[in-house]
């Protein structure tokens, strides 16, 4: 027993762990809520990714005292952003996860990655080379339903899912749910869901890359397979930032994270744009107003803003001194029906 117990001590002792931190950094730019990315260099030969990713870092034990410390140095330093509002999102840290070459830790036993939200709202151009704010359609484009049911859905991911799903009763029902089929309803949280389902049946590109890299060999980064499947990322970073859309669209419904992201003045108008960029769903003006006066949150300057392109609005200011007296709460979506 006392054998067995050193080898396995030995065993656990060679295995190499190494942290490395992500961050979801979300903006607002010209009503459309926006992630931003970078393009890594090669490791080994120093080009830049033809893919882009979310900033990353590594966690230094020694250096660091925190992890939101070691993030909010490292996304500095990366691209040129200092972070205000961040929470921790998740941690990933499954066996196999792929990592670039250029990320910390690659080659390692396992890579543990804590993921962070970030929101902020300025998305300011003075960034670091290969450095750019996208908007999340780009990587999600059948998550915008602003303007209705996107048509890429019925033209081209439900025939694929269901080509994919044949007569499997379980895939069929998942399919359905997940991207509303058949009169199913539309739940703008499933972001995480919908794009699992994608890279399980093949659609996301980054599936036959991470099978190829699983098996040893070392494919080149994916093209998109076609514009109503999104872009694909870097490692599992589309992965993380649906999980980033996913955890906003429904902590906007609890917590007043939206405010995170306005200015210290603005509109009424504008925050409702601000909210439906985000849900992805547009809201009734009204009802969304009622809203926004039963909770509280928001408070008339009594000056009206003649920027709007239109007939001059009130302006508004986010009451954050609420948050100190007691539990604030979200905004409740309410649809147009």
């Amino acid at each position: 027993m006392e054998a067995a117990a050193k080898f396995l001590y030995q065993q656990r002792m060679s295995l190499s762990v190494v942290i490395g931190l992500s961050a979801v950094i979300v903006a607002i730019r010209d009503g459309e809520a926006v992630v931003l990315t970078v393009r890594p260099h090669d490791a080994a030969t120093d080009r830049v990714s033809p893919l882009a990713g979310l900033p990353f870092g590594p966690f230094e034990p020694e250096g660091h005292r925190t992890f939101e410390l070691a993030l909010r140095e490292f996304v500095s330093s990366q691209t040129g952003f200092e972070l205000g509002y961040v929470e921790q999102l998740y941690t990933f840290g499954d066996r196999g996860r792929d990592a670039p070459r250029a990320e910390v830790g690659a080659g390692a036993a396992r890579v543990v990655s804590v993921c962070y939200l970030a929101l902020t709202p300025a998305a300011t151009e003075a960034l670091a080379p290969d450095t750019v704010w996208a908007p999340w359609s780009r990587f999600f484009p059948w998550e915008d339903w602003r303007k209705g049911r996107p048509d890429l859905i019925d033209e081209g991911i439900a025939p694929a899912l269901m080509a994919w799903a044949g007569r499997d009763a379980e895939r069929i029902a998942r399919a359905r749910l997940a991207f509303a089929l058949d009169g199913a309803p539309w739940n703008e949280e499933r972001v995480l869901e919908r794009y699992e389902l994608l890279y399980e049946a093949g659609l996301a590109p980054e599936a036959a890359r991470d099978e190829k890299r699983a098996d040893g060999r070392d494919p080149p980064e994916p093209a998109a397979i076609s514009a109503a499947l999104g872009e694909p990322m870097i490692s599992d970073h589309r992965r993380i930032l649906a999980t980033g859309l996913g955890r906003l669209r429904g902590k906007l419904k609890y917590r007043p994270v939206v405010f995170e992201l306005m200015p210290a003045e603005f509109t009424l108008s504008a925050l409702q744009k601000t909210v439906e960029a985000i849900a992805g769903i547009p809201l009734h003006k009204q009802n969304f107003r009622r809203v926004v006066e039963r909770t509280g949150l928001v408070e008339g300057l009594g000056r009206m803003d003649a920027d709007t392109g239109g007939r001059p609005a009130e302006l508004f200011r986010f009451r954050r001194e609420v948050l100190t007296a007691r539990p604030a709460p979200g905004l409740s979506l309410p649809g147009r029906g």
